[in-house]
């Protein structure tokens, strides 16, 4: 629960995939939260926090000068927390963009969002990166948070020169927490069917087979449930513990081949083929695994879902009609995908 029962969190991005999940839990928690979103891909996954009274939002561009220091209340007390999501996520959606764009939303508006945070006193700033940052594991070996970075995308690039800024110009005042989260997939209040998991299982649900690349690679993943888990023991461990620090996110049981990943729809819809292709082009990285021992021994992060419960409340969701449309648009951040 929440240790402050007059707790203040301010989420950039509260609309997106994993930020419209936190703010329901931010809420049942009893903190109150504001919410700064330029709504680039629509604002439905909010409509249901609109009437609590511990919730606020504002319909701003982060790269705008005061976007986050006018987005707070004048009757609610200061936030003590930034939690930054807002970005343009992924890397089909960078490339799609360009890079002045993507620099834009994503760099520059991280050091502005940061800025602020300070002027408003803010007791920490957590920000969401990607494992997207190290490209790739060397030699097979796991990746961990003191493995060099290798940005192999736009995406990653951006991410990466984020963190840069934190840990380099960060005020003694507002120490950051860096969370290298793994692949997101699970249902949301605006799920997203652009990621890899999500995308296999609409597909395997609606075409009855699956196209794959890249057959043998390995990948992070964790249910947007357990990212938001670990969101909340960034928000709420000791200062000390999680002052200027970074931690990869995720369990070592979710480093998953996509053979795996494929075999875990195939139990859910055994009627679906499957075909491979050899080819390889542009994306986040190669093949890679990742270490998560120091978010596990330092703030005692433990996942709780699987891939299984992944599957299976998508599949839920698709056979129910809870989600009507999946090849909507508004369920992608970018309409190119890769497999």
């Amino acid at each position: 629960m929440n240790p402050n029962p007059d707790g203040h969190i301010l989420v950039t991005g509260g609309a997106g995939y994993l930020g419209s999940y936190l703010i329901g839990e931010l809420l049942c928690r009893g903190y109150r939260v504001t919410v700064v979103d330029d709504l680039l891909f629509g604002g439905d996954s909010l409509l249901a926090y609109l009437p609590h009274p511990n919730f606020s939002f504002s319909k701003a561009d982060i790269c705008e000068p005061r976007a986050v220091i006018s987005a707070v209340r004048k009757d609610w007390p200061a936030p003590q927390a930034v939690i930054h999501l807002a970005a343009i996520a992924g890397f089909p959606a960078c490339q799609a963009v360009g890079q002045q764009v993507a620099w834009r939303y994503n760099v520059e508006a991280t050091q502005r969002t940061y800025e602020q945070g300070v002027q408003l006193g803010v007791e920490r700033f957590i920000y969401a990166s990607s494992y997207t940052v190290y490209g790739f594991s060397s030699a097979g070996s796991p990746v961990s948070e003191a493995t060099p970075l290798n940005p192999q995308s736009l995406y990653a690039e951006t991410k990466a020169a984020s963190e840069s800024f934190l840990m380099e110009e960060a005020d003694s005042s507002t120490p950051p927490l860096i969370f290298r989260a793994a692949a997101l997939y699970g249902l949301s209040p605006r799920t997203r069917f652009d990621m890899i998991v999500n995308q296999f299982i609409l597909e395997a649900f609606t075409k009855r087979e699956l196209l794959i690349y890249q057959r043998g690679y390995s990948r992070a993943f964790i249910h947007i449930h357990d990212a938001v888990q670990g969101l909340l023991l960034g928000l709420e461990a000791p200062l000390e513990v999680i002052s200027r620090q970074i931690f990869n996110l995720g369990s070592d049981e979710d480093n998953l081949t996509k053979n795996q990943v494929v075999a875990a729809i195939l139990k859910r819809i055994p009627e679906t083929t499957v075909q491979y292709k050899d080819m390889t082009f542009g994306g986040d990285m190669g093949d890679i695994t990742v270490s998560f021992a120091r978010v596990r021994d330092h703030l005692g992060y433990k996942s709780t879902r699987n891939l299984d419960d992944g599957v299976r409340e998508i599949l839920s969701a698709l056979r129910t009609g809870l989600i009507r449309e999946p090849h909507n648009p508004r369920y992608r951040n970018a309409q190119f995908i890769v497999q």
